[in-house]
């Protein structure tokens, strides 16, 4: 954990998923501390292998960063980068269809509710990826996580839904960040983790400004090294009215070195944040969690996550274009 910084926004969190292609589930789970607004965000995300989604959002009281705990979710490192265990006990709503989560009252209102239990183990598979920048690289009113690193894991241990109760032993992508945030700091951005067993993965992240290129890059593991990439380019395949994401083609580029990958979204909820900006205008972003299947160029499958976040203005949102 991180000294509390000053700032009113001032956030730290940890964020973990994983899939098993033998049970056919998966999820991510995280916690942020905005200690310095005596509240915290506990989100856990179940994709079940009937195409159910079992979700919860809690906003849990917190006054402190000493640790990650709130919620009826805890974060334990046992050894920094080595092995972590994720533990929740609490209700989760269950959704037949998930996309009902655009509308966040009715989907809580209108769906049953269920007890669910999370006991897994994490352990790292790859080097971490990021850190403690050396200098500042977020411009004012624009900050999202200051500091930042990502992991390729493994996640095995028991995952429980109201009556059925799954043995997990799969891979994911855990990650740390620390800093002032409002999630309506990024104009847009595609966050794309994917798993292919214990020697291959890679994370792509491209990130918009409202007035200029932004940022591109990730990397991949090839089982030997982490490859840190300097280019990352994506276009998406929209669907519906609502514009989802539920195709995706993506280069990563290291030097020479290039790598492309094909996704198939198996399934997606649509998550929302709000924040009213000092001049009273509201400010709305989705945050689009598609779990996805990906396949390489030379055949190899793997999963992950793909996470896309918009600003929507004029009831659409902002990325369209990539």
């Amino acid at each position: 954990m991180h000294e509390l910084g000053p700032e009113p926004n001032f956030n730290e969190s940890m964020y973990f998923n994983v899939y098993d292609p033998a049970s056919g589930l998966g999820g991510f789970f995280r916690l942020g501390n905005r200690a310095n607004e005596g509240t915290g965000e506990m989100t856990i995300c179940l994709y079940l292998p009937d195409g159910r989604v079992g979700f919860m959002f809690g906003r849990p009281k917190v006054t402190t960063n000493d640790a990650f705990d709130a919620g009826g979710m805890q974060f334990e490192v046992v050894t920094p980068f080595e092995e972590l265990k994720v533990r929740y006990q609490g209700s989760v709503v269950l959704l037949d269809d998930p996309l009902q989560m655009a509308d966040p009252r009715q989907a809580f209102t209108n769906n049953p509710h269920t007890q669910a239990s999370v006991d897994l183990v994490y352990r790292g598979v790859a080097p971490m990826f990021g850190g403690e920048p050396e200098e500042r690289n977020e411009r004012p009113g624009e900050e999202f996580a200051r500091g930042h690193y990502e992991q390729l894991v493994s996640g095995s241990g028991e995952i429980s839904v109201g009556e059925e109760a799954f043995d997990v032993s799969g891979f994911g992508l855990r990650d740390h960040s620390w800093g002032p945030r409002y999630w309506q700091a990024p104009w847009y951005y595609r966050w794309l983790t994917a798993n292919f067993g214990p020697d291959f993965g890679f994370m792509g992240s491209r990130v918009a400004r409202r007035d200029g290129p932004g940022g591109r890059g990730g990397f991949v593991w090839d089982g030997t090294d982490l490859v840190a990439c300097s280019d990352f380019r994506i276009h998406s395949r929209w669907e519906g009215e609502a514009s989802y994401h539920r195709g995706i083609e993506a280069e990563l580029v290291s030097g020479e070195r290039r790598w492309t990958v094909k996704g198939e979204v198996l399934n997606l909820i649509p998550l929302r944040n709000r924040r009213t900006d000092p001049s009273g205008t509201e400010l709305v972003t989705r945050i689009s969690e598609g779990m996805t299947r990906w396949t390489l160029a030379d055949g190899r499958v793997g999963y992950g996550l793909s996470e896309y976040l918009d600003q929507i203005v004029d009831g659409a949102p902002v990325g369209l274009a990539e």
